[in-house]
């Protein structure tokens, strides 16, 4: 959801530096060996590198996207063409955002290939079960706009999980999903779910940021080589992260908002983020990330952040 708060709009533009040049950069530590993508326009002009990861299928996944959740409409259509103008390919959507028509809708404005994006949509609980299920991965695709998905999850951990989970093995093995997996599993559904699975997940998308690490859930996912993904990254701005002191405090260092230190530390510890805004220049700000590194003593300092709770109690 889009901040409503000035300060926090303030907090994050801090030290917000405009027409900055993103770059290849440092290490990661990962489950795999990014790689660097740069991505075109359709008028050829350069756009930053947004490293990728591979995922325990062999499918490449950019470390970095855009969330769509709470964009409705033609200003979601707007946005995600913008989006993807300023270089991002990794679009996430679910079912249940009501959205995915003007998400598709976006990607045609777009103008750019199919082949160059990387989408990811969810099955709702009430579409749980095969039948269920397959029809409602028909319908994304339907609204999409496209004749297949990328990343397909389970979202949430409610009703016939066993029986989506066969429907989606069906269809990647059809070859109309690169890649499936899961959102919000915690450890044991992920294990009860891998006692029947015949085709491994790939990424679990969870709540993750600075206040709510998930350290152990990560340190879980990486023993079944599966890769973790934030959503919230930011913690859509509660407890004052834009505002955060310590952030600030790493971010001087560099000449960097608390929303880019935020995001290099999700990098560098391996994570999916998938940030969402309606400010152009956030988009953008957003992306630069890939030139500069955080030291070990940040890393050390943005984990004593972590207060070990869910910011989203409404969501559990």
């Amino acid at each position: 959801m889009e901040n409503k708060n000035n300060h926090r709009e303030i907090g994050r533009r801090r030290f917000l530096q405009t027409g900055a040049k993103v770059t290849a950069s440092a290490m990661l530590v990962g489950l795999s060996t990014p790689r660097l993508t740069s991505a075109t326009k359709p008028d050829n002009k350069i756009l930053p590198k947004i490293e990728s990861i591979t995922l325990n299928n062999g499918v490449k996944m950019p470390m970095l996207g855009f969330g769509t959740y709470s964009l409705r409409g033609e200003d979601c259509r707007k946005y995600v063409a913008q989006a993807i103008s300023h270089g991002y390919r990794l679009i996430d959507t679910a079912t249940v955002y009501g959205n995915e028509e003007f998400v598709g809708a976006g990607i045609k404005d777009s103008g750019i290939n199919r082949k160059e994006l990387f989408i990811t949509s969810k099955v709702w609980v009430d579409d749980s079960g095969i039948e269920k299920a397959k029809k409602a991965f028909q319908t994304s695709l339907d609204k999409l706009g496209t004749d297949y998905l990328d990343l397909y999850l389970i979202h949430r951990p409610r009703g016939d999980v066993k029986g989506s989970w066969q429907a989606m093995e069906e269809l990647y093995r059809a070859g109309k999903i690169k890649a499936i997996g899961l959102s919000n599993f915690e450890p044991h559904q992920l294990d009860e779910l891998l006692k029947y699975a015949t085709v491994e997940p790939t990424v679990n998308q969870i709540e993750s940021h600075a206040f709510f690490q998930q350290n152990a859930a990560n340190e879980n996912l990486r023993k079944h080589n599966i890769r973790m993904e934030a959503w919230a990254p930011f913690a859509e701005g509660r407890n004052g992260l834009f505002c955060n002191p310590t952030l600030e405090e790493i971010g001087r260092q560099y000449n960097k908002t608390n929303a880019q230190v935020s995001l290099r530390w999700h990098y560098q510890r391996g994570v999916v983020a998938i940030p969402r805004t309606s400010k152009k220049y956030h988009m953008m700000e957003n992306l630069e990330i890939f030139d500069f590194a955080l030291s070990d003593a940040d890393m050390e300092k943005i984990g004593t952040l972590d207060l070990n709770i869910t910011h989203f109690p409404e969501w559990e």
